[in-house]
């Protein structure tokens, strides 16, 4: 079986390479290569294997750039440093992915479904791939800068239990029950905000997961979260939105 490499980082590379041979004396590989320059040159040459190894990030830009000038048919195994936890979202694409530092069983694991699956849909599994990896990378809140009297604070987006709207006024409403007025409007804030922690849960209110106490039926199909600080309808969660809020809660 022949494999290509591509890692910027030379023990990284070193490593994989002896642990590969290691599991699989039939393995030989036809290329080590460090950037995403080299690799579409190479590629574009024609450069073949049965798979390729492919950090994300190198030196030169991220991997995702190489696939997106080259067009190639060959599965591919990713290899990042992400934390086991955020690297979840990968696998809900189903994508094949070794976290660093590169254990030998984990590496024989994804040899073997390798070899037992072969060829992969390649274009849609990089689109999902890279799609999941800007999601992850996104940079959201940490913190929201408000006037508290005359001066100017920040508020930890930890502490927010949720942000509501109120005669046009968009406010920032803190665990303590202080409510601060932002610039914002809560279709903006949607895009500030990790949705791992934050829901809109209706035209008035984005709630924070952490605030929610519990979550009852209501009549014609919607729900209502009980939450601190909300109540009235404020608390009823969208009968549109029911479907996509229950979700947010199983993940």
């Amino acid at each position: 079986m022949k494999v290509v490499i591509i890692e910027d980082e030379k023990l990284s590379a070193d490593l994989l390479q002896r642990l590969l041979i290691k599991l699989d004396d039939q393995i030989e590989i036809v290329a080590l290569i460090d950037s995403v320059k080299k690799s579409i040159e190479l590629f574009q040459n024609g450069l073949q294997s049965d798979l390729i190894f492919c950090d994300i990030h190198l030196a030169d830009g991220l991997s995702f750039d190489i696939f997106s000038e080259v067009i190639i048919d060959t599965p591919i195994i990713f290899t990042t440093a992400y934390s086991e936890y955020a690297i979840k979202a990968f696998e809900v694409n189903s994508i094949d992915y070794l976290l660093k530092p590169i254990g030998i069983d984990d590496l024989n694991k994804a040899l073997e479904k390798f070899k037992k699956y072969g060829k992969v849909d390649n274009q849609i599994t990089l689109e999902n791939f890279s799609n999941a990896y800007h999601q992850l990378t996104k940079q959201y809140k940490s913190r929201f800068m408000v006037k508290i009297g005359t001066n100017i604070g920040t508020i930890k987006i930890e502490d927010v239990v949720h942000f509501t709207t109120q005669d046009g006024l968009t406010f920032l409403v803190t665990q303590m029950g202080k409510r601060y007025p932002l610039d914002y409007t809560l279709d903006q804030l949607e895009l500030m905000l990790s949705p791992e922690s934050f829901f809109r849960i209706n035209r008035k209110v984005i709630l924070s997961i952490q605030s929610i106490d519990k979550v009852s039926t209501y009549f014609n199909s919607r729900l209502v979260v009980h939450a601190s600080l909300l109540d009235g309808e404020s608390a009823i969660v969208s009968r549109d939105r029911v479907g996509d809020f229950k979700s947010w809660l199983d993940r």
